[in-house]
């Protein structure tokens, strides 16, 4: 027999009370699309993400779905963000790279083959790989905030897809173009860069300021801080 008395007890009924207040402290979600950036763990981020109708592009739904992923991207800077980093699960993902001057490593651009992309919006995005080589480096993900790790993405690609007002359209991407395109064309078959990485080299990107400051720091998760 198992005897629930004692601290274990008294921890189970602390930890109850601790989900209850917070459920009434945070109260119910809004619905999706949300106003936050969803973290790994939840289902929406390991689901493959359905095809949207073209003829529904132009309608409110979708368009609050482009301006909500607009607004996010513009807020956190994030170079790629797909629908279901915000809840929705549609094909459908933005992306932009600020220009040399405005990079915060900028002797990295060239090594890494960095260039300016305008924030653009892709609706059911297909990607043909044109180089199969392949380069190794390091990716973040807005979902997985605090985290890094190396992987290697092909050279280029050929992205072809249709924009915001259902128009098609074409891009041939190359160095760190490509390994964004592909990096969010995984998160719309459900995948992360995890899934693909070099085990060793996954790191806590503060780990440094964790030990100067003895464990003093937090990460946070709400947009734009």
């Amino acid at each position: 027999m198992v005897h629930t008395s004692g601290p274990v007890a008294a921890l189970s009924r602390l930890a109850r009370f601790k989900i209850l207040y917070q459920k009434w402290f945070t109260g119910t979600a809004r619905p999706p699309p949300y106003h936050h950036i969803v973290q790994i763990g939840d289902p929406v981020l390991r689901r493959k993400a359905k095809e949207v109708d073209p003829s529904a592009i132009k309608e409110q739904p979708m368009q609050q779905l482009l301006h909500r992923l607009h607004a996010t991207m513009k807020k956190t800077g994030a170079a790629g963000l797909s629908a279901n980093q915000i809840g929705v699960s549609l094909r459908v993902f933005a992306i932009q790279f600020p220009s040399k001057r405005k990079y915060e490593f900028p002797h990295l651009y060239e090594k890494r083959q960095m260039e300016y992309i305008p924030l653009q919006v892709w609706i059911n995005p297909r990607m043909k790989v044109l180089d199969y080589r392949k380069t190794n480096d390091e990716e973040s993900c807005e979902s997985m905030r605090g985290f890094s790790a190396e992987l290697s993405r092909y050279n280029s690609v050929l992205l072809t897809g249709l924009d915001h007002e259902g128009k098609e359209k074409k891009w041939e991407a190359k160095g760190w173009s490509a390994r964004i395109v592909q990096h969010e064309m995984d998160h719309l078959d459900g995948k992360f860069y995890t899934d693909a990485m070099v085990p060793e080299s996954l790191c806590c990107v503060h780990w440094n300021a964790i030990n100067q400051t003895e464990g003093r720091i937090f990460t946070t998760y709400m947009l734009g801080k």
